[in-house]
């Protein structure tokens, strides 16, 4: 049997992917760059090669967070009626983030960015990616601060609720979270 290399590119997505992995199970500070390369099946040494730090090996898993939300969004406005209302808009941008929910370890993820911002070096990432989603929602939609404020804080409590593993493939039944997920889908919310 032959073995086909990978390339450097392919081998970088390899070791983000497992960075993915460790960091949404133990979040920025547990995680170890041992851990990481483990997972990846490559040396501790590399990981640091590829990516200098664990600092921005984490920033790298919160980019790709934020750019598969931002595409996430983008596929769903290119689907949505030029003459469709801000209502209409903001519902499948709705429907596109719950795809982000099903892949578990990138909502957990930004939550752990969410918990590192006190980091100076993470804090400024989190805070303009955060506000470039807001924006693009308001740029996709034409919702208002309000209508796109409105949004976000729903999609967070959807994040929270997966995180804590009451919504989405594996989701642990719960009274309190039917009754919001019902809310949700009478748009009572």
């Amino acid at each position: 049997m032959t073995r086909t290399r990978m390339t450097a590119s392919e081998r970088g997505e390899q070791v983000l992917a497992a960075a993915v992995s460790a960091f949404a199970e133990s979040g920025y500070t547990a995680t170890k760059t041992d851990e990481i390369a483990r997972r990846a099946g490559v040396s501790q040494p590399y990981v640091i090669r590829l990516f200098g730090t664990k600092q921005q090996l984490f920033l790298a898993a919160l980019r790709q967070v934020c750019d598969r939300i931002e595409e996430l969004f983008r596929e769903a406005a290119a689907h949505t009626p030029p003459d469709a209302t801000v209502e209409e808009s903001l519902s499948g941008l709705g429907d596109a983030y719950k795809a982000l929910l099903t892949e578990r370890d990138l909502p957990r993820v930004m939550l752990h960015g969410f918990s590192a911002s006190n980091d100076p070096a993470i804090g400024p990432v989190m805070r303009e990616r955060f506000g470039e989603i807001y924006q693009l929602v308001r740029d996709l939609t034409g919702a208002s601060a309000s209508e796109a404020g409105g949004f976000i804080a729903t999609g967070m409590l959807l994040t929270d609720m997966a995180a804590m593993q009451v919504v989405g493939p594996d989701a642990v039944e719960t009274p309190w979270a039917t009754e919001i997920l019902t809310c949700f889908e009478a748009e009572e919310l």
